[in-house]
């Protein structure tokens, strides 16, 4: 038989015959397996499971949990790495930082759906690095130069891969992989992307040359692949919308690709830095990993990509701090039942309390 409730220490008062408990009542602690193994009860014993933190009660037919489990709670994440760096002299525009995402009902990267929430466990210390944005590449017409790819952002066991750098003009068969690929270079060379990583991003675009125009391609994003052109520049791939923090805000898109003709080549939706026509391409916006935009006509510089992003959403039960080496872009804030917190930079680890 299951123990019953145990009181150390019980005073009856004289007056009103009011009892006062002077002492924590005891239950029985028990494993969740050792629970579920148990023999002979009745409905309405009680014990506690010491695994999970909370009394169970037996109904006649089952044990049910009086309250959740108190030892851990469910986390969603938005995991966005830094943006890579474009090419130079009709450079391809960076690759968005790769984009995973746990919040319900949202997509992660590469069309891929929401990922599992992570159970989280209080007072249990969790990695966090925001990842940087890769550098554009130098310009010059004697030494055009590839994009840097971007820096990889992690939670915990999450890691997103930096983006992809944009390949330089006047060169070899130039791209770059992972995240959101980077785009293929342009000016007289027929530049390929690389793959991007499975599930958190899209390809970038293959650059071209031809009479009117040599137009580099644009970086992939984190939501679409790059969009093309009809003189051969490319504009960078969409990013993606989140509402982890309450409101809807885009994120990852990818640099647009430099050109010869008029105009600029646009960044994609998110932050993705446009394509130059002439001189410097402009750069991913910090904290949505999005890749820069190429550099245009023979000279121009790749603009750099933007900043990666942590953000962290869990229950306003618990509260988090954060520790030295992180760079907090929002502070705790409630939204609903939830509380969030953005680190927009940094390497350190977070923690939390359920005081």
């Amino acid at each position: 038989m299951v123990s019953k409730i145990k009181v150390d220490e019980i005073e009856s008062s004289q007056s009103g015959g009011n009892i006062a408990l002077n002492s924590a009542m005891k239950l029985k602690g028990y494993t969740t397996s050792q629970i579920n193994a148990l023999t002979g009860m009745s409905a309405g014993d009680i014990v506690y499971d010491s695994e999970v933190g909370t009394i169970k009660l037996y109904n006649g037919n089952r044990w049910t949990p009086m309250a959740g489990n108190s030892f851990n709670f469910d986390l969603s994440y938005l995991v966005i790495a830094g943006g890579a760096g474009a090419g130079s002299v009709h450079g391809g525009g960076g690759g968005a930082g790769g984009y995973r995402n746990s919040y319900s009902g949202e997509t992660s990267g590469g069309g891929n759906s929401a990922e599992s929430t992570l159970s989280i466990s209080y007072d249990t210390n969790y990695t966090v690095t925001v990842g940087a944005g890769g550098s554009g590449g130098a310009g010059g017409t004697s030494n055009p130069n590839n994009g840097v790819a971007g820096s990889n952002s992690v939670f915990d066991s999450i890691t997103s891969q930096g983006g992809g750098y944009g390949g330089a003009g006047y060169t070899s068969n130039q791209y770059g992989g992972s995240g959101g690929s980077g785009g293929g270079n342009g000016a007289g060379r027929t530049g390929t992307a690389g793959a991007p990583t499975a599930n958190q991003g899209f390809y970038g675009g293959t650059g071209t040359s031809n009479q009117n125009a040599s137009g580099a391609a644009g970086g992939g994003g984190g939501g679409a692949a790059e969009a093309g052109n009809t003189d051969g520049s490319q504009q960078g791939g969409d990013g993606l919308v989140s509402a982890i923090t309450g409101g809807n805000v885009t994120r990852a898109g990818g640099g647009g690709g430099g050109t010869d003709a008029s105009g600029s080549r646009a960044g994609g939706d998110g932050g993705g830095g446009n394509g130059a026509s002439v001189g410097t391409g402009v750069s991913g916006t910090a904290n949505t990993g999005s890749g820069g935009g190429g550099g245009g006509g023979s000279w121009g510089a790749g603009g750099a990509g933007g900043s990666g992003v942590v953000v962290l959403r869990y229950p306003n039960d618990a509260t988090i701090s954060v520790g030295a080496g992180l760079t907090v872009g929002t502070a705790e804030t409630a939204d609903g039942s939830d509380n969030y917190v953005v680190i927009t930079g940094g390497t350190g680890s977070v923690s939390w309390s359920n005081a």
